[in-house]
């Protein structure tokens, strides 16, 4: 399953993300995998919840993100959730040219039977094809 929080800037993206996670390791003890662009809300976090800086490994992209999110895959066959927070400063890509990347998310989801939850901001629409995957 991918879901995402979509809103503008300051709108509880974040906190909302955090909260997600927490609960869910909580409520049901996951093994899961908290992706942030800096290491401000490491300590928000489930001390369970494993966190990982985006920014110490120098992704410039959606092909070098996938590869990212394969690798800690692999390294974890137990991981049940990976909560990526600040996903477009990570990807450094526009929403709009993401379509292959998200059809691969689902397909990864799926097969890996790992469930995603991205926090997008921005402003306006989201594109058509993200619409189904957002999180009321």
């Amino acid at each position: 399953m991918v879901r995402i929080i979509y809103g503008k800037k300051g709108t509880g993206k974040s906190r909302r993300l955090i909260a997600l996670a927490n609960e869910a390791h909580q409520r049901k003890d996951e093994n899961a995998v908290f992706i942030d662009n800096d290491g401000d809300r490491m300590y928000m976090l489930d001390r369970g919840i494993r966190f990982i800086n985006a920014s110490d490994y120098r992704i410039d992209g959606p092909k070098m993100f996938t590869g990212f999110l394969s690798g800690i895959s692999a390294q974890d066959f137990d991981l049940q959730a990976v909560y990526i927070n600040s996903f477009m400063k990570i990807v450094k890509h526009p929403v709009e040219g993401l379509e292959e990347m998200f059809e691969f998310l689902k397909r990864f989801s799926y097969e890996q039977h790992v469930d995603l939850f991205i926090s997008i901001g921005g402003e306006g629409e989201l594109p058509a094809y993200l619409a189904p995957l957002v999180l009321e």
